[in-house]
């Protein structure tokens, strides 16, 4: 048996996020669907984590396991063409790459990183693709409250309620505005992320942008950690994983990469 990590990208748009549901199309289902055609085996998939319905990923990582009589058909210079071949437009694998046997997409990640994009002006060729906001927003506000995550370990106030969370500990290193023409981006990167977070962060912050929460009540939702006192949820089309991050030591010096 061997191990591998794809590393891909999707357009969540049409799918219910990543996880398997029983009543809805998941990229995970979708993965799994076109590796058991091409290895002609059942084929189970393992993500870096869950994605919520509609948000995106410029980069994903998931782990499949292979037996032996087709491991050379995973490490062909074709494997990779064949496997988008057969999975829809808004899924696209970049590369795959053996690892350890003991090596897992989930929790051996040691980083992660979400991008929120904003519209600040109507335009119809981005619908589904980023948020749209009008309002106009002060960013060194928005940038000095973000300043206050680095400091913060409990990120209770931006947890979504009633999960099996063991702890709502996370090390946030990097969160910050950056202004581009018509593009407003929010950067974060942790070594974890609780599930609705980033985009609750985000609501959050763009209601100190917007006047209607200033530093010092921010620094107290924080602190009281209590979701019901954080902004709303900012929109999920807005919301894109784009890095994770791994020790090098979990892969194996021969891939096709």
């Amino acid at each position: 048996m061997a191990r591998f990590f794809l590393e891909l990208a999707y357009n969540g748009a049409r799918y219910s996020g990543w996880q398997i549901q029983p009543t809805a199309p998941s990229v995970q289902q979708t993965l799994e669907k076109a590796l058991s055609v091409l290895l002609s085996q059942e084929c189970s998939v393992v993500g870096a984590g869950r994605t919520d319905a509609g948000v995106h990923a410029r980069y994903y990582v998931a782990h499949f396991d292979v037996f032996d009589f087709n491991y050379p058909k995973v490490v062909a210079s074709d494997f990779v063409y064949h496997l988008n071949c057969l999975l829809p437009y808004d899924i696209a694998v970049s590369s795959v790459r053996e690892v350890k046997p003991d090596a897992h997409a989930r929790f051996h990640a040691i980083e992660r990183e979400y991008t929120y994009y904003i519209l600040r002006h109507k335009n119809p060729f981005y619908r589904g693709l980023a948020a749209s906001f009008f309002y106009p927003l002060d960013v060194n506000l928005m940038n000095e409250a973000a300043s206050l995550l680095l400091k913060t370990k409990d990120f209770t106030s931006f947890a979504r309620l009633h999960t099996d969370n063991k702890t709502n500990i996370c090390r946030v290193t990097e969160a910050h505005w950056q202004e581009q023409e018509e593009w407003l981006t929010f950067t974060i990167r942790s070594d974890r992320f609780l599930r609705n977070m980033v985009r609750a962060i985000v609501g959050s912050l763009l209601d100190v942008g917007r006047g209607k929460t200033d530093i010092t009540d921010f620094s107290a939702i924080i602190e009281a950690k209590n979701r019901c006192l954080a902004g709303s949820s900012a929109p999920a089309e807005g919301l894109y994983l784009t890095d994770v991050v791994y020790p090098p030591e979990i892969y194996v010096v021969s891939c096709n990469k």
